[in-house]
């Protein structure tokens, strides 16, 4: 028996809506998501702020769109489906037992980190976020790495485009020196942030190769300084050095 039902066209245009935002690697403002797909600006506009509300996208203060924190959720709960959460989870299972830190992996959305899985430290004091959070605009360690795998002139226009948050007093707020920061890890492979979004902590991120030049992701462990001292801070960044080569062949296969 034929199955007879009829097309919703608001749900055929906002799946349109997310895969030019999958494709495109950089936010995307109403009139350009309009002109690319041929749909009304109004229509865009309700749409995108209809997923927007829902977390499927993120609205930028610039007015443009990324994918939000529910589709990063949704990617993650797929599991297997999920290439590079797939190939990189054991990855982060190794690093918590060798440095039993709490551990992420995130991926760039314009200025901001979203953690896409994560594996927590066993016990004491530990720093949690879930996966799905978007992290602040420039926050952590982690965004360093994924912005170190963009051109300078990238790196550049995403930096004019930011207002820089002081979260404490550690906070580099020049964005020269932020970008310098940034040219550092294209030289040495490791991005740190020694206490610049939260007070007391410490973090290491490698960029990792995902092989898809829309989708930059890295990896960073966060601990309190007591549990990372400056002797040790080589020691577990020459680790993650070792495990971001050794991650990168196996996730750009088939990411």
């Amino acid at each position: 028996m034929e199955n007879k039902f009829k097309k919703v066209p608001a749900v055929e245009k906002s799946f349109k809506i997310i895969e030019l935002l999958c494709k495109n690697p950089e936010p995307l403002g109403i009139t350009e998501i309009s002109k690319k797909l041929g749909l009304n600006k109004s229509t865009v506009y309700n749409i995108a702020y209809t997923l927007a509300e829902l977390h499927v996208l993120e609205s930028l203060p610039s007015g443009r769109f990324t994918l939000g924190t529910l589709f990063y959720t949704l990617a993650n709960t797929c599991g297997k489906k999920s290439n590079l959460i797939h190939h990189v989870h054991p990855y982060l299972e190794l690093i918590k037992e060798r440095t039993g830190l709490s551990v992420f992996l995130g991926v760039r959305s314009g200025a901001h980190a979203v953690i896409i899985d994560k594996v927590d430290a066993d016990s004491g004091i530990k720093l949690s976020s879930e996966i799905g959070m978007t992290m602040p605009p420039l926050a952590g360690a982690g965004i360093k790495a994924m912005l170190s795998q963009l051109s300078e002139e990238k790196v550049a226009e995403i930096l004019e485009n930011v207002e820089m948050k002081r979260f404490t007093a550690k906070t580099i707020m020049d964005k020269e020196r932020f970008k310098s920061e940034i040219m550092k890890v294209k030289e040495e492979g490791v991005a740190y942030d020694f206490e610049e979004y939260i007070e007391g902590m410490v973090g290491l991120s490698v960029p990792i190769n995902t092989g898809s030049k829309n989708v930059q992701s890295a990896i960073w462990v966060v601990g309190l300084k007591n549990q990372l001292p400056k002797e040790r801070i080589d020691e577990v960044a020459n680790f993650l050095l070792s495990l971001s080569r050794e991650i990168t062949p196996v996730s750009s296969k088939s990411f």
